[in-house]
Order: structure tokens, then C-alpha cells, then sequence
């Protein structure tokens, strides 16, 4: 079961300042990001940078991690979540649990519980919370090439999620994590 966070995005709505690099409680927030998704059962991690990648890796822990860089990171999360599934397309992974760096109130246990919903390569999985899907999402990878295919602008998979919303099965977490984003400068008094 890889592990897929997208970390790419540069902060427009906080002034330009990448998601990536912002401080959780000592330590850039991709590190906690990727510890969480390493943590809670997958193998290889790997991160999509973008905004400022050069930064990231000179100032994050990221040596355990697979890293690739999306050139286009400007035009959307779909075009980093294509980036993410062509790094992985030959490690051999099964399934890939997929992660936002921006939401820190997620964390290993929440990408645990959404691990043990794998049943195949044919896998379409979610979080919920209240009944809502959210992050993380488990993609088998039977699914790969027609998600990737999808994948535009801000958007991600949700078109996909949609189309095949009767074979998604939703993994209530609201009880175990908080599927904020810090989205905005109102939004970083969450991070310690």
C-alpha cells in the first residue's frame, strides 16, 4: 500500500507562503504530512513538491520519502495527483492511500482505518467524516490510469469519486481526526 502526499500548492489565499513549509509544532508541515501516512500502514511514501521545492527539500526531512516535482504545480492539485500516480505506476503498489499536506488534523490513524478498507487493485475508498467523504482516499490501482486521466485543476479525482460514488466505500474518522485545511492566514491558529 503506497502512500501519496501532494504538497505541491503554493499557498496563494496565505500570501504565497507554501503549505509545504509551514511550521507544526517545530518541524515543516510535510513531515508530519508524510510521518502520518508512513505511520499508518503505507510503503513507499512518496511527495509531489511544487511552490518552492527547492526550499522544501533543503529544509524538511525527507530523505525516507520518494519526491517528485510538479512543474505545472500552478494549475491544480489533478495536476500533481497525476505527477503522484505516474512516480508510483512501478512500485508495485496494490493501491495508494492519497493525502493533502494541508490538513494537519489527519493523522496516522485516520490513514490507518482507510488502509484496512483495501479489498484488491479494484479498491475505491474514502474517509468520511459525519457521513461527508474527505481525505485520505484509497485508489486501487486498477483505478490508476482512469483517474489520472481525470485529474484536473483543483478539482483532483472528485469528478471520478462522483462517476463511480456507488462503488466508494466510506470509512467514518470523525471520531479518531479533523478534516480542516489551513487554507487561509484566519486558518493557522490551528498549527502549534
Amino acid at each position: 500500500m503506497a502512500g501519496l502526499l501532494l504538497a505541491a500548492g503554493g499557498g496563494r489565499r496565505l500570501g504565497g507562503r507554501p503549505k509545504a513549509l509551514l511550521d507544526h509544532r517545530g518541524r515543516p508541515l510535510v513531515e508530519h504530512a508524510a510521518r502520518a501516512l508512513r505511520d499508518g500502514g503505507c510503503h513507499p511514501v512518496h511527495i509531489v513538491l511544487g511552490a518552492a521545492a527547492a526550499a522544501v527539500r533543503e529544509r524538511a526531512e525527507l530523505a525516507a520519502y520518494g519526491l517528485s516535482e510538479n512543474p505545472d504545480w500552478a494549475r491544480g492539485m489533478g495536476s500533481s495527483l497525476r505527477v503522484g500516480l505516474a512516480a508510483l505506476a512501478d512500485s508495485g503498489a496494490d493501491a495508494v492511500v492519497v493525502s493533502l499536506v494541508d490538513q494537519p488534523g489527519i493523522g496516522a490513524a485516520a490513514v490507518a482505518r482507510v488502509v484496512a478498507a483495501y479489498e484488491g487493485r479494484a479498491s475505491l475508498a474514502s474517509a468520511a467524516y459525519d457521513g461527508r467523504r474527505g481525505h485520505p482516499v484509497l485508489f486501487g490501482a486498477d483505478r490508476w490510469a482512469d483517474i489520472a486521466a481525470g485529474a484536473e485543476g483543483d478539482r483532483g479525482a472528485r469528478g471520478y469519486l462522483q462517476r463511480y460514488a456507488d462503488a466508494l466505500t466510506l470509512v467514518e474518522c470523525s471520531d479518531i481526526a479533523e478534516p480542516y485545511d489551513i487554507d487561509t492566514p484566519e486558518d493557522l491558529h490551528r498549527l502549534e
